[in-house]
């Protein structure tokens, strides 16, 4: 069982496509995403296709090296239309095909299909949001008798938004692996989480705060068990978002929002957090100065770190006569996952 180093969780969305094209080749050689495409409500089967090389299209073009494309938040109607419109970026680009044991038969038969025929193998995403429940190795074995010993699988254990609340996430992602692993011969088996915050106004009263990473700690936890498994087990969590930012749905572009946005940095155990300001006279110096707090953190990484660190030095020393380079709020998750893919694969023991 071997596989990527790291598995981000990303939505097929311009800022999180912007950041995977900018970074390094170093780092991209070890990192293969799962795209995941937005909720469509109420689109028909024949307005699928245009939506999904919309959003999809230009993951693909800058995926490279192959990663998975998944849509987890397919309506029944939809379902044979998404496997369809899906499964042109298996056979002809390169992303893998995802299922899972919850999914309607309609949905793992044809991503089966698409793995049968692009021989790129299958990619097995089993949700664990709160307890492990036994009963979904059953319905992996299923999708694994399915597929047939002829398709490569990859195991993608989602275990969802892991914060303060989930305490024993370790443990039963524990007991998930102890029963999926044995189940068949893995490509590869990655632990998947999501500790960044829904922020609030509230949590950046002062400024700025501090968050956990919580997921960083149970992937460690698993690691630290000794299992025959884990050595070989890869990480993956949901970069600058919290996992709910999925399921944010397709909709018309629309003006407006709140006047305060969030610029991110993540250290070895934390996101901190910065509030800045989306309008106003003050934008610019107040978001200037945002970027030079995170420049002059004690655990700010340098230019040399990365694009994300290079954009964040840049925008601190920008003049305040120009809000060019300041950004908003498209720009600051770019360079949030920019620092943050770069920064996760250099902590890990492989880079």
């Amino acid at each position: 069982m071997s596989g990527p180093l790291y598995v981000p969780v990303l939505p097929a969305r311009p800022h999180a496509v912007g950041a995977w094209g900018r970074l390094s080749r170093s780092v991209r050689d070890v990192v293969r995403p799962l795209w995941n495409l937005p909720p469509l409500p109420g689109a028909t089967p024949e307005e699928v296709p245009a939506l999904v090389r919309k959003y999809v299209g230009p993951a693909s073009a800058v995926t490279g090296r192959g990663g998975w494309v998944d849509a987890p938040f397919g309506e029944g109607a939809q379902t044979l239309a998404l496997a369809e419109a899906l499964s042109e970026y298996g056979e002809f680009g390169p992303l893998r095909p995802v299922s899972g044991p919850e999914r309607a038969q309609e949905q793992q038969a044809a991503a089966v299909a698409t793995a049968r025929r692009s021989l790129r193998g299958l990619g097995v995403r089993v949700p664990v949001t709160g307890e492990w429940d036994g009963r979904l190795a059953e319905g992996v074995r299923r999708l694994l008798d399915r597929s047939g010993p002829d398709v490569p699988v990859d195991l993608l254990l989602d275990m969802g938004a892991v914060r303060g609340d989930r305490p024993d996430a370790g443990k039963e992602a524990l007991r998930a692996l102890d029963a999926l692993v044995p189940l068949t011969v893995w490509r590869s088996a990655t632990l998947l989480g999501g500790s960044f915050p829904q922020v609030t106004a509230t949590m950046l009263e002062r400024g700025s705060c501090e968050e956990p990473r919580a997921e960083w700690g149970m992937w460690h936890e698993v690691h630290a068990t000794g299992r025959a498994y884990a050595p070989r087990l890869g990480y993956g969590d949901y970069g600058v978002q919290p996992p709910a930012a999925l399921a944010r749905p397709h909709a018309p572009r629309r003006k407006g929002g709140p006047p305060w946005g969030v610029l991110s940095y993540t250290t070895e155990n934390s996101y901190l957090l910065f509030r800045t300001v989306t309008g106003g006279p003050d934008r610019t110096a107040v978001n200037r100065g945002v970027a030079g707090r995170i420049v002059g953190h004690p655990e700010f990484r340098g230019v040399e770190a990365g694009a994300g660190e290079a954009w964040l030095i840049d925008c601190s020393d920008g003049p305040l006569t120009t809000g060019k380079g300041v950004g908003g709020v498209t720009e600051w998750l770019r360079a949030g996952n920019l620092q943050h893919m770069t920064y996760v694969v250099r902590s890990l023991p492989a880079a």
